[in-house]
């Protein structure tokens, strides 16, 4: 009786150290392909990985996988283009700088080249490559820019008319248009509270700070200090709650919307009893607060 093959599930062999099937751990993200897959594009960091005999050189989790320190997230792109040679990515994608430098980092400099900044007669190779970014770009980009040409061009007595408020927010260049609208920055906390006494409270750290509002105006107030790995495809002019800072201080949020122009207008918290301890009389207790600002 002929066996079947199993040519797919082999086990590795010293002229063949690497399975079939190769599980990845990137940055956290488990990942599961093919062998030729990853040696796809000759001289890229991956085929240089799994081309090796020594397989022991090779980082590995704790559950034997593959170990990459990378974007775990942006790897997804990565692996995509190692199937084909192609590049498709979602509209108005957000991480299109980051991918190039995931791209450069797995030596794949025909990807670098497709996500690469295309500048414009208009813009001077000096700026900022990000600002040719899809995720930079409003579908209202192009009004808000004759906007600011107009208002350019009025006399600077209109500032006490109708369009004063126009004329001052372009300010004397008339160039620094800030658009109106909400923000919302929410933490979770835990306290333990013992023999119904404030004085006995146990405040834990702020876990994580939650933002909640426009993207377009998220990254505008928070930069680099804003974590989109939970949302990362929302286009600039959708909303998100998803987005959360890379740090832990609220004092640094509020100096930060402060200093963009924004002010509190509301806040909320709410504080539930979540378990007491069997042999003492302290009480767990969690909370929720939010704080909403607006910008005119």
């Amino acid at each position: 009786m002929a066996l079947a093959d199993n040519t797919g599930c082999a086990k590795p062999s010293e002229d063949f150290p690497f399975p079939e099937i190769i599980e990845l751990n990137v940055g956290g993200q488990v990942y599961i392909t093919r062998h030729p897959t990853l040696v796809s594009v000759p001289g890229s960091l991956l085929w240089e990985m799994f081309t090796q005999k020594n397989v022991r050189s090779l980082a590995r989790d704790s559950k034997g996988r593959f170990f990459v320190d990378r974007d775990g997230f942006l790897f997804r792109y990565i692996l995509d283009y190692m199937r084909d040679q192609q590049l498709v990515l979602p509209d108005h994608f957000p991480e299109r700088s980051r991918l190039q430098r995931e791209a450069e980092y797995f030596m794949l400099p025909e990807l670098v080249k497709m996500l690469a900044p295309k500048f414009s007669k208009q813009n001077s190779l000096g700026d900022d490559p990000c600002q040719s970014d899809p995720e930079e770009l409003s579908p209202s980009a192009d009004a808000t820019r004759n906007l600011t040409s107009a208002s350019a061009t009025l006399p600077s007595t209109v500032a006490g008319g109708p369009g004063g408020a126009i004329a001052a927010g372009t300010g004397a260049a008339g160039t620094d248009i800030r658009r109106a609208g909400f923000i919302t920055i929410g933490y979770r906390g835990t306290y333990t509270l013992g023999r119904d006494s404030q004085t006995d409270a146990k405040f834990r750290r702020v876990a994580r700070i939650m933002v909640c509002g426009k993207t377009s105006l998220a990254k505008e107030v928070f930069g680099d200090t804003l974590n989109e790995s939970r949302d990362p495809d929302r286009p600039p002019e959708r909303y998100t709650s998803r987005y959360y800072l890379k740090f832990t201080f609220l004092e640094q949020a509020f100096d930060k919307l402060a200093d963009a122009g924004f002010h509190m207008v509301a806040c909320n918290s709410t504080g539930t009893c979540a378990f007491a301890h069997d042999q003492t009389d302290d009480r767990i207790w969690t909370s929720y607060t939010e704080y909403v600002f607006y910008r005119e």
